[in-house]
């Protein structure tokens, strides 16, 4: 299907007659607040809504405002984040708080070509704001977006793929009313996500029926493409809870790997579940107990397989083991403290099951 030949407001009347017909009530929604709407879509990134939307809350009741969160310490936002996963995501919404409060003094761009100089604002969310919030005329792609258009016009090119993300960009950008283009961009990403969904969509009831290209040649199951070019990487980790009385000792992660900044217990990393570990304590400490439960955790790019041993040093080795500890970069925490730590979901779900 050309979409030269599609009545483009015929197009995006009944996408925005389906939002106004089948509204849902978000606490970002039916507000210009570009602060609200920012911290909302970085939330909703590679997030659904109904998981989001408590972190939304937490996040709106602790830092009101960008000033709030731009004076926060970062320990403080990664604990509020704690189990949305995808960490990079506060560490820039935390960086970006403060570019905005610090170096403009707090005035939000108002342009989706200003709003991509801040630290982790991509074309999505930089469109999403400047149209939401300022109502620039600029079109939003997310996957959504993406699997309407390609069903709907019968495009078949890698949305995956440069070549597609700049057709599809085209197209929408062409397809985008010049009136209200916020309230027609969450039209679209909402008729996405609850109308043409990924698998089995129910077609029958969809005012695009008539003439959508997918429906008609019976290729709705075929679109959008995406060729998955992603190589999934298994790692094996064998952690060490050592414990001293009321004390636990964690290590904050480093930067260059998986969960910067965050705090997870000493491990060895093997090369497979079967290969011994190779992690060095004191003789004198190497009581190892294992929990028999192996862990499985699935990140964007890797398979973590996860198996925890307990270490009991007395209470005698106290000073020994303070000092093991800093020698080695690690931290002694008070029991009582764990629950301040900002943890992987991985540390969590053991905790949890340990009662704690």
């Amino acid at each position: 299907m050309n979409p030269k030949s599609i009545d483009n407001q015929a197009f995006s009347n009944s996408i925005l007659n389906w939002y106004q017909s089948n509204p849902r009530e978000l606490p970002w929604r039916g507000t210009q607040d570009p602060y609200k709407i920012w911290l909302s879509e970085i939330i909703l990134q590679q997030t659904r809504v109904a998981q989001g939307l408590p972190y939304y809350n937490k996040f709106v009741n602790q830092y009101p405002t960008v000033r709030e969160l731009a004076e926060a310490p970062e320990e403080e936002v990664l604990r509020l984040w704690q189990g949305l996963g995808y960490y990079s995501r506060a560490r820039n919404l935390h960086f970006c708080a403060k570019q905005i409060w610090f170096e403009r003094e707090g005035d939000f761009p108002k342009t989706h070509k200003e709003l991509l100089l801040l630290k982790g604002v991509g074309d999505y969310t930089a469109a999403a704001i400047a149209s939401f919030a300022f109502e620039e005329k600029k079109a939003v792609l997310d996957g959504n977006v993406f699997r309407v258009l390609a069903r709907f016009f019968g495009i078949e090119t890698d949305i995956a793929s440069g070549k597609g993300k700049r057709e599809f960009q085209e197209l929408a950008d062409q397809v985008i009313p010049a009136a209200d283009p916020g309230e027609y961009n969450q039209a679209i990403m909402d008729f996405g996500a609850r109308q043409c969904v990924p698998v089995n969509p129910d077609c029958n009831s969809c005012p695009l029926k008539s003439s959508c290209f997918a429906f008609r040649n019976q290729l709705v199951s075929s679109l959008p493409v995406k060729v998955n070019k992603t190589k999934i990487r298994d790692r094996h980790f064998h952690y060490f809870v050592i414990r001293c009385g009321e004390n636990w000792v964690w290590k904050r992660r480093a930067s260059g790997d998986i969960w910067e900044g965050l705090f997870d217990f000493p491990m060895a990393e093997k090369k497979n579940q079967e290969e011994a570990h190779d992690f060095q304590m004191p003789l004198e400490w190497k009581g190892e107990r294992k929990f028999p439960k192996k862990y499985r955790h699935i990140l964007s790019h890797q398979r973590l397989y996860a198996e925890f041993s307990e270490i009991e040093v007395d209470q005698s080795e106290h000073q020994n083991l303070e000092k093991w500890a800093k020698e080695e970069g690690f931290l002694l925490v008070e029991e009582e403290r764990i629950e301040e730590l900002a943890k992987p979901k991985l540390i969590v779900n053991f905790l949890n099951d340990q009662g704690f």
